[in-house]
């Protein structure tokens, strides 16, 4: 492919991410604060309870094959239909065994038997998500997301008017069961009608072999990833309380909001750029030394822009309902300036096929995931328990850096060299807009306080970053803009 048309693509594909993540997060913030509002923090914590299961389900449902057929330089009509039925016949074998596991399910947390009859509807989900996975990879493959941001916007739209619905009728956990159903009914629907693409009727195991090797190894990360994941809403929901559950939860979601965005924007966007350079050592060196100037360019200010709003945010949204979720969204906003320099670090690797690699980065950090909750749990101290995280993750990304730099032959000063200049001008605008937020305005409401110092915050850090960009000459600003500027002409 033409250096040209691949620049060409990869643009395209970065404006069809953007537009899917912000319209997306936009739709999803709307309904999650509307459902904050009427729904209690048990509700929150029944749900919260089932998504660590069914995070383990699709994980099982996709088994690792669908990064790698991103992986794969010229994937083949007999690839992709292999994937699909495989995923098809797991995900059908998963969902019988966890619903005749419910009950099960129920006991381990407080034995509340609300659980029996939520998880069986709720975990209808990965298996409605399984008949689209493959239709994702493939339009992901061709760089052609157009198609997945509009599946993604319009079943936000459906299930977000059908969880509120709920929600005003005083349907409690249900809301949030049926809105996470019918957002996958939608969304597969939707690719299945546009996506313009039959599965074969046939398992080929040359296929099967071929994406084995890394499918196996992804699986396996993936796997290590999810456990560490959800060990923290396991531990909290078994040992603490369902309420406890239901802030981690919240806390989890909303600081979650801008990694998922970042890290989405980065798999669908340079995987397929990487992987169509992976032969050109020259191009490939270069090109990661973008990417990474790139994504510091926007990951720093966004997250802890968002960390040092925390109190603000929460106070507009949801008045004083939230507030012991508001230290633990700071807690894990930060730490998810971390969980996408390793999953970005990852996205190298898997690039390049280098998945034992990838295995071994998630190995170290969910060893030191239970090295942090072992020497927090004991506490009883949620926040203390979240701590444990961020640190686990620094120290798991000062690993990953070097795992990355050996496999590839990349100089760690070389890329610390790229994202540390960001982090400095980051951290210089964030400190005026985190004192905005405490100025005190005691004869206004809360949420309207809130509001006041959440502008104030954003607006100062972002004209003193801005500012600072410009003054140093970072080129990335010069790019950003000139890129909005044509945009806006077309």
């Amino acid at each position: 492919m033409a250096a040209s048309t691949l620049k060409e693509k990869t643009a395209k594909t970065l404006k069809w991410n953007a537009i899917d993540r912000v319209s997306s997060q936009l739709l999803y913030a709307i309904v999650g604060i509307v459902l904050a509002n009427l729904l209690s923090k048990e509700d929150f914590g029944l749900v919260g309870a089932l998504l660590i299961f069914q995070s383990f389900a699709t994980l099982f449902v996709d088994s690792g094959f669908g990064a790698a057929l991103l992986q794969l330089k010229n994937p083949t009509e007999r690839d992709y239909s292999t994937v699909f039925w495989f995923n098809l016949t797991i995900s059908l074998i998963i969902y019988f065994i966890l619903f005749i596991c419910a009950p099960l399910i129920a006991d381990i947390f407080q034995g509340d038997k609300r659980l029996i009859p939520l998880s069986k509807v709720m975990f209808l989900t990965f298996l409605i998500n399984g008949f689209a996975i493959v239709q994702t990879n493939r339009l992901m493959k061709r760089m052609d997301v157009r198609k997945i941001a509009i599946s993604n916007i319009i079943g936000l739209i459906v299930s977000g008017g059908i969880g509120i619905w709920l929600a005003l009728r005083g349907a409690g956990p249900w809301a949030l069961v049926w809105q996470s159903v019918s957002l996958a009914g939608v969304k597969t629907c939707w690719l299945w009608a546009r996506g313009e693409w039959m599965p074969r009727y046939g398992f080929y195991l040359d296929s099967i072999k071929k994406i084995w090797r890394i499918g196996l190894s992804v699986f396996s990360s993936s796997g290590l990833n999810i456990l560490c994941q959800n060990i923290y809403n396991f531990i909290i929901g078994a040992f603490y309380n369902l309420a406890s559950l239901g802030l981690y939860t919240q806390a989890d979601k909303w600081s979650k909001m801008g990694t998922a965005s970042i890290s989405q924007v980065l798999t669908a966007s340079f995987i397929p750029l990487l992987s169509q350079v992976q032969d050109d050592e020259e191009c490939f060196a270069r090109y990661i030394g973008r990417i990474n100037r790139f994504t510091s360019f926007l990951l720093f200010p966004i997250m802890i822009g968002l960390a040092i709003i925390g109190a603000p945010l929460f106070h507009l949204l949801f008045g004083d309902k939230w507030d012991g979720a508001i230290i633990l969204y700071q807690i894990l906003t930060l730490r998810g300036i971390f969980i996408v320099l390793i999953q970005l670090f990852s996205n190298h690797l898997l690039s390049k096929g280098y998945a034992r690699s990838m295995f071994r980065i998630e190995f170290i950090k969910d060893v030191l995931i239970v090295v942090a909750i072992l020497a927090t749990a004991w506490s009883e101290n949620l926040d203390l328990l979240v701590w444990g995280q961020l640190i686990s993750s620094a120290v798991t990304f000062v690993i990953a850096l070097a795992i990355t730099c050996r496999s590839l032959g990349l100089s760690q000063i070389g890329i610390l060299r790229d994202i540390i200049p960001f982090l400095l001008l980051t951290i210089i605008a964030a400190i005026p807009g985190w004192l905005t937020t405490q100025i005190a305005y005691p004869t206004l409401s809360l949420n309207l306080a809130g509001a006041i110092q959440l502008v104030t915050a954003l607006s100062t850090s972002l004209i003193i970053y801005i500012l600072l960009a410009r003054i140093f000459k970072i080129p990335e600003l010069k790019e950003a803009i000139t890129m909005v500027r044509k945009k806006l002409k077309k």
